[in-house]
């Protein structure tokens, strides 16, 4: 019966006013890359001569006037286990966030969990956008060298922005 829980929250939302109860906005990640209002993520793999130090080195780069405050999650979706890939912290603008390839066999969703100005303090509240990925997108290219990654997220990150996006219904 979930009727006492909606009045409970309903009710906690009268009682305190400052409190936000509402739901993140949640968007699947499909592609390599996404954008969408202050914020843009690219995929890379940096390939390593031995499988278990390749990563995947996702960049992300927000209006930090929009988004402060950034935490990534590894997620089982089977057993719903969950462990920070980053704890929810400050960033300046731009991040890169490195995740051992291997790591996605036990947690194969990857969310990236951006709060607002508002919520920044508050980095155990709840976000105000999930950006989520159900493993590595398949359409990732793999790099050798650092450099290379380097230049392909910041050109494949300004090729997103450039997209031209449909209305939202």
């Amino acid at each position: 019966m979930k009727r006492p829980a909606v009045l409970l929250a309903a009710g906690l939302a009268l009682a305190l006013p400052g409190i936000d109860i509402a739901a993140p906005l949640t968007v699947h990640g499909s592609a390599d890359a996404y954008a969408g209002p202050g914020v843009a993520l690219a995929w890379g793999v940096l390939r390593a001569p031995d499988e278990d130090a390749t990563a995947a080195v996702i960049r992300v780069v927000t209006d930090p006037r929009a988004f402060p405050v950034i935490g990534v999650a590894g997620i089982d979706p089977f057993t719903q286990r969950e462990e920070w890939v980053r704890l929810p912290a400050r960033t300046g603008g731009t991040l890169d966030v490195r995740i051992p390839r291997g790591r996605f066999a036990d947690f194969p969703r990857t969310e990236f969990r951006l709060f607002d100005a508002a919520t920044a303090t508050v980095t155990t509240g709840t976000p105000t956008l999930i950006v989520y990925f159900l493993g590595l997108p398949d359409t990732t290219p793999e790099f050798s060298d650092a450099a290379t990654l380097d230049a392909y997220l910041t050109a494949r990150i300004a090729r997103e922005r450039a997209r031209p996006r449909s209305a939202p219904p």
